[in-house]
């Protein structure tokens, strides 16, 4: 039986990881101005982030249509896959599992389930690589589902942002708005948990950093970190090795946030997508 993994671009994984379990991912659109561009495919992060500040109006993210999704199920199963998870950014944020879903419904080639990561960037992205992992080991489809949700209960993302402007400008983030104000020198600091998008405020962004190691402190120790950042790499490095104590030993993957996120959040973003350890005895 071969279960294969479908997701899209703002789960944030690397592409030798994507290659390396043949991850299926489908792009998501940018549009600035008149010109619409396939995320991760058609704009680099570095010139999406360069040109960000000056863009206006402000650039806009759409799902893909129905038949994108669709041909892409039947594509897989043309390939030899048996069943499809297809795993995707929470639905508090995008439209994506519903569209997916409607998708999959119109799928007769294969069963597809459409999962909602209830997550965002490397949150989604951790979920979708425990589940290739999984496929490749020979796990079904609701084996593979049950380690998801499990994952899920100790999964979190958090992040400081460095400006309120680009979540006002694209109106996409609402629960962050009316949580925060529209006091524009403050640095908005969102949280994200099994599908519960929460903000916080802070003054500085020396306190903004604070915040990010006192949450670290509080959910470890982990079983998995990934530093993110959005046209911040030195900043990102510099916490890096302020807060190794508190990250799992190895290799820590740094990842820059994809402009579909980026479009909304802005440059100068630093966070972090962490799996706590399992309790003992659960």
């Amino acid at each position: 039986m071969a279960i294969r993994i479908v997701t899209d671009s703002s789960c944030d994984l690397p592409q030798e990881i994507i290659q390396k379990y043949q991850i299926t991912v489908i792009p998501l659109y940018i549009n600035i101005g008149h010109q619409s561009y396939l995320d991760g495919i058609d704009l680099s992060r570095q010139e999406f982030y360069e040109r960000l500040p000056t863009l206006k109006p402000a650039p806009k993210t759409a799902t893909p249509g129905l038949e994108t999704f669709r041909k892409t199920f039947e594509g897989l199963a043309a390939q030899g896959a048996t069943e499809i998870l297809s795993i995707h950014i929470s639905i508090k944020l995008s439209a994506i599992v519903d569209v997916a879903r409607a998708a999959a419904k119109e799928t007769t080639a294969v069963p597809v389930m459409v999962f909602d990561s209830r997550q965002l960037s490397l949150g989604t992205g951790f979920q979708v690589l425990t589940a290739a992992q999984a496929a490749a080991d020979g796990h079904s489809m609701d084996e593979i589902l049950s380690i998801l949700e499990e994952q899920i209960s100790r999964t979190r993302v958090f992040a400081a942002l460095d400006t309120l402007e680009f979540l006002r400008r694209s109106g996409r983030m609402n629960f962050a708005i009316s949580a925060l104000g529209t006091l524009l020198q403050i640095k908005p600091f969102l949280k994200m948990y099994n599908g519960d998008p929460t903000a916080e405020r802070v003054r500085t962004r020396k306190s903004a950093m604070k915040r990010l190691v006192e949450l670290l402190n509080e959910c470890g120790p982990y079983e998995k970190v990934a530093l993110l950042h959005s046209h911040a790499a030195d900043r990102a490095q510099a916490l890096l090795q302020e807060v190794r104590s508190l990250l799992p030993p190895g290799e820590i993957m740094v990842e820059e946030i994809t402009p579909v996120l980026g479009a909304h959040i802005g440059p100068g973003v630093i966070g972090f997508a962490c799996i706590s350890k399992k309790l003992s005895g659960g």
